[in-house]
C-alpha cells in the first residue's frame, strides 16, 4: 500500500530553503539535505573536513535563511565556559545570586555552530555534553531549558581521546564537507560571487516558532511499516562492528521521520533508511556503513517520493570515472592543448584518483586506476 502523502506549508518553506542553497554551494547537495534532515528531526550534525570547503559559509547562509538567533563560536584548547554560556551578572552577584548573563550567548540562539569543536577542553566539556544530549544548561543551582532547534559542529580532524569522543557521540549525523571537483570550478566561482552580492539584500526567513511546529509535525510520522527492516539493518551494522548503542538507535528514527516529511509522506518507507549511511565514527567505516545500508535501501520499491538522496549512495561510479580519465587523455594527447588546459588535467586527474579510493570493488578499482596511471605516466614523461 502507498504511504499517504499530504500538503504542508511548513515543509514547503523548508525545502524552499535547502533548494536555495543547493543553488548557492555548488556540489554539497548531500551535507544541505542532512541539514534539513536533521533540522525537521532535531538532531545534530557533524561537517568534518578540510578549512576552505564552505562549512562555515553554508551554516551561515542556513541561518539567514531561517531567521533565527544563532550561535557561532570557533574553539580552542583555551576556550572557557563563559565565552559560550556567558558570564554571571555581576549586578546580581553583589547580592550574592550566581545568574548567567546569557544575552547573545549559545543559551538564547536556535541555531548553534561551534567550529573547530573537537578543541574544546574538559572546563566546557561537561557543560557541553548537556547542552547537546538533553538541550539544558545548567550551571551551580540554574537550571535552564534550551530553545536550540539544532547544533552544528565541525573540524578538519576526528576525535583522538575518549573524552572527545563523548562529545562526538552526541553528534547523530556526519558527513564529510571536501573541495569540489575541479571541473565544476566554474561553477563555484559563479555561485560565490552570488552569494558575495546577496550578502547585502535582507531576507525574512523562517521562523524559529514554525520550525518547531515542523519538529513537532515530525513526530506523527508512522514508523511501524519499516521497523522491522530497521531493526535488521541495525543488527547488521552492529555486527560488522559499528558502534550503535540503543539511545543512538532511538534517536536515528526522527531522522527517518524527517526524510518522510521533507518528502510530505505520513509514513516512512524502506529508503528513508539512507539517513543510516551518516552514522559512521571513523573514515574507515564510512564504505562499510554504506555498502550494508545501500544493499537494504535497494531492497525498496520505486516509490514518486522518495528522499533525492536515497539512491544516491555518494559512493563514486567507477564507469563515470572510467569515461572522465578517457576523456583526459585524448585532451591531454592533443598538441593544440594550451598549457593552462594541461595544468587543469593535472587537477582534474588527481581528484578522480582520490575517489578511486572509496571503490569497494577491488576488481572496479584496479581497472579503473589502469588508464589513470598510464596518464600520470605520459604527464611525467613530458615534464
Amino acid at each position: 500500500m502507498e504511504p499517504i502523502t499530504f500538503e504542508s506549508p511548513l515543509v514547503d518553506k523548508l525545502n524552499d530553503v535547502l533548494q536555495q542553497l543547493k543553488q548557492t554551494f555548488v556540489g554539497k547537495d548531500d551535507i544541505i539535505d542532512l541539514m534539513g534532515i536533521c533540522l525537521a528531526g532535531r538532531e545534530n550534525i557533524f561537517l568534518f573536513g578540510p578549512p576552505g570547503t564552505a562549512k562555515s559559509a553554508m551554516v551561515r547562509e542556513l541561518a539567514r535563511q531561517l531567521d533565527v538567533k544563532t550561535f557561532e563560536y570557533l574553539l580552542t584548547r583555551f576556550t572557557e565556559p563563559n565565552e559560550l554560556f556567558g558570564p554571571f551578572d555581576i549586578r546580581k552577584l553583589r547580592d550574592g545570586d550566581l545568574v548567567t548573563n546569557t544575552e547573545g550567548m549559545l543559551p538564547e540562539a536556535s541555531l548553534v555552530f561551534l567550529d573547530e569543536l573537537l578543541n574544546a577542553n574538559s572546563a566546557i566539556l561537561n557543560s557541553l555534553l548537556m547542552a547537546l544530549n538533553e538541550k539544558i544548561f545548567r550551571r551551580g543551582k540554574e537550571t535552564r531549558h534550551l530553545p536550540a532547534l539544532i547544533f552544528i559542529g565541525a573540524s578538519n580532524h576526528l576525535p583522538e581521546d575518549e573524552a572527545l569522543q563523548a562529545l562526538f557521540d552526541r553528534f547523530l549525523i556526519r558527513v564529510r564537507c571536501e573541495n569540489v571537483d575541479p571541473a565544476l570550478l566554474e561553477n563555484v566561482l559563479q555561485a560565490g560571487w552570488g552569494l558575495e552580492q546577496k550578502q547585502a539584500t535582507g531576507n525574512s526567513g523562517i521562523p524559529a516558532e514554525d520550525l518547531r511546529a515542523l519538529q513537532q509535525l515530525n513526530t506523527t510520522i508512522d514508523l511501524s511499516g519499516i521497523r522491522p527492516e530497521y531493526i535488521m539493518l541495525i543488527e547488521q551494522l552492529r555486527n560488522a562492528g559499528v558502534q550503535i548503542s540503543d539511545r543512538r538507535a532511538v534517536k536515528l528514527q526522527r531522522l527517518i521521520a524527517a526524510s518522510a516529511l521533507l518528502c510530505k509522506r505520513k509514513a516512512a518507507i524502506l529508503s528513508d533508511l539512507w539517513i543510516l549511511r551518516y552514522i559512521w565514527d571513523t573514515e574507515e567505516q564510512i564504505e562499510i556503513i554504506a555498502g550494508i545500508v545501500n544493499t537494504s535501501v535497494e531492497k525498496a520499491d520505486a516509490h514518486a517520493q522518495e528522499h533525492p538522496r536515497a539512491h544516491n549512495s555518494g559512493m563514486p561510479d567507477p564507469e563515470a570515472i572510467y569515461r572522465d580519465v578517457q576523456q583526459l587523455h585524448v585532451q591531454w594527447d592533443d598538441p593544440e592543448t594550451p598549457a593552462a588546459a594541461r595544468a587543469l588535467i593535472k587537477d582534474r586527474l588527481r581528484s578522480l584518483n582520490s575517489r578511486c579510493e572509496w571503490i569497494s570493488n577491488t576488481t572496479q578499482r584496479n581497472y579503473v586506476l589502469q588508464p589513470i596511471d598510464a596518464l600520470w605516466k605520459k604527464i611525467l614523461q613530458s615534464a
